[in-house]
């Protein structure tokens, strides 16, 4: 038998599970500050969900089989569509703004790499039953304090946006044919990763002339508002550009703009983005996307939903962990014991459970020999466990005979001096009570 997990996917011992949890934290608690609730769906859905969004071809992604009652299904390669199905089917219901969040573990059959496995953890979150861009800001300042929280800053990450419907009144002032533009998009998508010449004469090939794609050139990466005004001076462009100068505005009300990069080489792959789109990278371009997403006002109603609009993104855990290792912030609390317990009696373990079992209910976290053993053998296997405490009972009942700092972990003021475990259990509580308020 194998003692590896398939390949692509992961064990989590408790030590990795300790740095998912930490990413889980920081999601779940910017998500609560922008009041977005938690939902989940099923891990297996229908395989139509998926190949009516994204075509047959999705099949050689998916883990997809027969179930034993005849029906075709799929592990969850995304949770978009189950959300599009979930919503749908209470829409009249809900209240709009719909504010949602999940953390699905989604599968799919691809090649590994590094940034992605064939399974992992995602962190989607969605605004539906609001088109202005107010929406578009609150989505993406979402996304960056996740990374603010996490110890990141505007020098690790840049979020670069865009907008199609921008590129798209531009790519037509500049004599592209309206059948032609997701094939422009196609290569615009790809601009940073072929060579400069094959773009150029992907472009020519479908219709653009050289200089139109020179000027077009001039601004494919980071760029302004007021370069494009200038550049492009067509009504439809200017319109466009009024749209994301306020999404820009609003992003420096909420405190995140000096993260925003506008980029109009970000198009998102998927076709069913209808607006403004973004991905948050690494500022040294070592790594891939660490989050994307945009507006996607067609999907729902695509994916036989009520027609809302609708944005979101998802942020996955393999990226965002490989960067906070580099940065070194991987660094989760430790979940040993505040306290370990012990008798220099080996006859005293029911007095050592008595006073494991009061700390713990004082909100302690407490660990004892579970069997008979000297009092030093215990002391190694406290230090061994990472223990804090060594606490040491007396003679009386509940009186403690010595307590010892095993590491240099924080406590309330006064347990080594306790005498009792009366009192180091007061402490506790009040410990508990202070930071419950």
């Amino acid at each position: 038998m194998s003692k590896a997990a398939l390949p692509g996917f992961r064990d989590f011992y408790p030590a990795e599970f300790a740095e998912r949890a930490l990413i889980f934290r920081a999601w779940r608690e910017v998500a609560r500050r922008y009041a977005f609730v938690e939902y989940d769906g099923p891990p297996l859905e229908p395989l139509e969900l998926y190949t009516k969004k994204s075509g047959d071809e999705i099949v050689g992604q998916l883990y997809n089989f027969t179930d034993k009652g005849g029906r075709e299904i799929s592990l969850r390669p995304e949770m978009t569509p189950s959300l599009a199905r979930m919503v749908g089917a209470r829409a009249n219901a809900l209240r709009k703004p719909v504010r949602w969040f999940s953390i699905p573990q989604l599968f799919r059959y691809e090649r590994q790499q590094r940034g992605r496995l064939r399974e992992h953890f995602q962190l989607n979150v969605d605004i539906i039953g609001e088109a202005d861009v107010t929406a578009d800001a609150e989505l993406l300042a979402a996304a960056i304090d996740i990374m603010a929280e996490l110890g990141l800053g505007p020098a690790d990450v840049r979020a670069r946006v865009s907008d199609r419907r921008l590129l798209h009144a531009i790519l037509l002032s500049l004599g592209a044919a309206e059948e032609q533009v997701n094939a422009y998009y196609g290569v615009i998508d790809k601009f940073e990763r072929q060579p400069r010449e094959l773009s150029h004469e992907k472009m020519t090939s479908l219709g653009m002339s050289d200089a139109n794609v020179a000027r077009l050139f001039t601004h494919l990466g980071p760029t302004s508002v007021q370069s494009l005004r200038e550049s492009f001076p067509d009504a439809a462009v200017l319109e466009q550009l009024d749209g994301i100068a306020r999404y820009l505005g609003y992003l420096d009300r909420l405190g995140v703009g000096e993260w925003v990069v506008l980029d109009l080489t970000i198009v998102r792959g998927l076709a069913y983005y209808t607006g403004i789109v973004f991905e948050l990278f690494d500022a040294k371009g070592e790594l891939r996307a660490i989050c994307g997403g945009g507006r996607y006002d067609n999907l729902l109603g695509a994916l036989g939903g009520q027609d809302l609009p609708a944005l979101g993104f998802g942020m996955g855990d393999v990226v965002l962990g490989e960067l906070l290792r580099e940065r070194g912030l991987m660094t989760p609390p430790s979940h040993t014991a505040e306290f370990w317990v012990a008798a220099e009696n080996a006859e005293r373990l029911p007095e050592v459970m008595e006073a494991a079992r009061a700390l713990r209910d004082a909100g302690g976290s407490v660990e004892y020999a579970l069997r008979s053993q000297q009092l030093q053998k215990q002391k190694k296997a406290a230090q061994s466990a990472g223990a804090g405490y060594f606490v040491t009972l007396g003679e009386g009942p509940g009186s403690i005979a010595s307590i010892q700092s095993l590491t240099a972990a924080s406590a309330p003021s006064g347990i080594e001096s306790a005498t009792t475990i009366d009192a180091l259990c007061q402490l506790l509580a009040s410990r508990t009570s202070s930071e419950s308020d």
